[in-house]
């Protein structure tokens, strides 16, 4: 079943997308190459999340920059999607807190501090892949608190700075960290946040791009698009396999051209025409929320019958079984949300 979609080719890419993230955590190609595993899920997989995150700033954050200046009228309804927005993400991230609280107490895992908790609910994730959660709430937060306060070319200064104090404490950390100076103040970062891929370094620049790419209406012919992807891409990978390669690496979600790579690739993907897969906003974040327990049921699958060693041991072979038993529970999940919706939702 498919329905017509103005950003079809949008909606699809979310799937992708979420597989990609499935990748991050499951290491497809370790067992064939950790080098060819490390380019393609570490440096190419790193689209992922940016992504999604310029798709808020499309299609939630743009339309309250339109109305700042304009109608009360239009900025409360554009203030109302937002706060629409940030409302379900909240309920959402309340609820996947939830469902692997009892993993984080079985798995020793659990913060024992109130100082613990609190890093990691607005900023770490209380899962390890629920970081992206608080980070687009924070950083819509924070973009939405900018407009209020600065014009445009100011914002793109401040959330390319942050975006470049947090890439200093990811992909080039081991450089900087050279520096004692250096090394005090981000020791301090860290001693607040495990990481720098959070709602106040990361999400910002991402939720803007889409936002200037939405209201700017940026467009550029495909074939150029595509090519300005392919190049920064070609960049991208060759910067994650020098920042690898020096050990400069705290870890791996922040690279300098990651910002002209998703530029390119939202124009490219925008400059497409087609049909988006009924079901593909559902399921995207559903695949993204339940992905880690599949990672669990094929594990344990694996172990009851003997075949740990095909299903968990060869890494493609585990990436696709969990990407099978993610799409298929989120196609369940998200028809059985149409169907509560459609049955009760009028009442």
């Amino acid at each position: 079943m498919r329905q017509k979609k103005t950003y079809g080719a949008i909606d699809n890419f979310r799937l992708a997308a979420a597989l990609l993230i499935v990748a991050i955590h499951t290491g497809p190609l370790d067992s064939f190459s950790p080098a060819a595993d490390f380019l393609v899920t570490y440096c190419f997989g790193r689209i992922a999340v940016p992504f999604f995150l310029m798709v808020t700033g499309f299609f939630v954050l743009a339309p309250y920059q339109r109305t700042v200046s304009r109608s009360m009228a239009g900025r409360e309804s554009a203030c109302g999607k937002v706060w629409k927005f940030l409302r379900k993400t909240a309920l959402l991230y309340a609820a996947a807190t939830v469902l692997y609280f009892p993993i984080k107490i079985y798995s020793g895992q659990l913060s024992h501090s109130f100082g613990g908790w609190m890093k990691e609910i607005f900023l770490d994730g209380t899962f390890y892949h629920l970081w992206y959660l608080p980070a687009v709430l924070l950083g819509c937060l924070l973009l939405v608190g900018l407009l209020e306060i600065c014009r445009p070319p100011m914002i793109s200064v401040i959330t390319l700075i942050l975006y470049l104090v947090g890439l200093l404490g990811d992909s080039y950390y081991g450089l900087i960290s050279q520096n004692h100076v250096l090394k005090t103040v981000y020791e301090g970062i860290f001693s607040i946040s495990s990481y720098t891929r959070n709602g106040i370094f990361f999400a910002p620049v991402f939720l803007w791009l889409g936002v200037i790419i939405a209201n700017g209406k940026i467009r550029l012919p495909r074939q150029t698009a595509c090519l300005g992807f392919l190049l920064s891409l070609a960049g991208l990978l060759g910067e994650g396999l020098l920042s690898y390669s020096l050990k400069w690496q705290k870890h791996n979600s922040m690279y300098l051209l990651l910002l002209p790579a998703m530029f390119f690739l939202f124009l490219w993907l925008l400059s497409l025409e087609g049909e988006a897969l009924a079901l593909a906003r559902d399921c995207s974040m559903i695949i993204y929320i339940i992905h880690p327990l599949c990672i669990i049921l094929v594990r344990g699958t694996a172990g009851v019958m003997k075949m740990t060693d095909i299903f968990v041991n060869q890494s493609f072979v585990h990436y696709l079984s969990v990407c099978i038993a993610s799409v298929a529970l989120s196609i369940l999940i998200a028809w059985g949300m149409q169907w509560v919706k459609g049955k009760y939702g009028k009442g």
